[in-house]
């Protein structure tokens, strides 16, 4: 399936000096009255600043570029503008802008999904903790978060990955996550690569239907 690519510029309505930009793609054949899923990815820490091209080193982006999404979605990229911020500093920003995109693109509200790596794992747990009835479901790879704020997450479809090799962000911070929501009555699993390391987004996107699940994925 080819898709189309436009650039957004999300000024943060919080800080007049940080502008985020924003790479949103849609089937080359998108209508206007066309109600799609919107799929948002978080990239981690090195595809930072002002290149969006970054974006598309493993994000979503660089599927709907190859040609290899399966799916007709809107796929919204985000992007941090400076080294010296997280998406744990901007996850009110990223907020924003995902509704922004949501109703800029009409998509279908109850069909939004999360994921993110590394970094963008940390702050796919964090937003998905802050807004937990506004997303369909949430995948973070090889990220972590406050175990003591999971039970916000029992209600909500969350699938992680991580490396057992990964020694940038170990796999215990993936674990410890998944087992406080299910100790809470949640259904979270956790995917683990065995002899990977912290490049577990390679086969959470390429080798498992992590994908076709976020695709699939619908709110009640």
């Amino acid at each position: 399936m080819n898709y189309v690519e436009k650039l957004h510029v999300f000024q943060s309505p919080y800080h007049k000096d940080i502008q985020m930009n924003v790479v949103v793609s849609v089937p080359e054949d998108f209508s206007a009255d066309e109600k799609l899923p919107m799929m948002v990815f978080l990239h981690g820490a090195g595809e930072r600043g002002n290149d969006p091209e970054l974006l598309a080193i493993h994000g979503l982006l660089k599927y709907t570029r190859k040609g290899t999404f399966p799916h007709r979605a809107v796929v919204v990229s985000p992007q941090v503008p400076s080294e010296e911020l997280t998406w744990s500093h901007l996850w009110a920003e990223a907020y924003d802008l995902i509704l922004q995109m949501e109703k800029e693109y009409h998509v279908d509200e109850t069909r939004v999904t999360l994921t993110g790596i590394s970094m963008g794992g940390f702050g796919t747990w964090e937003i998905g903790m802050m807004h937990p009835d506004h997303f369909a479901a949430i995948a973070p790879i090889c990220g972590g978060g406050m175990s003591w704020r999971s039970g916000a997450l029992v209600n909500t479809p969350v699938r992680a990955f991580h490396g057992d090799a990964d020694d940038t962000v170990e796999l215990c911070m993936s674990q410890v996550m998944v087992d406080a929501i299910n100790r809470q009555g949640g259904k979270a699993s956790l995917t683990i690569f065995h002899d990977v390391g912290h490049n577990s987004w390679a086969p959470a996107y390429e080798d498992t239907n992590l994908i076709a699940w976020l695709y699939a994925q619908k709110k009640a």
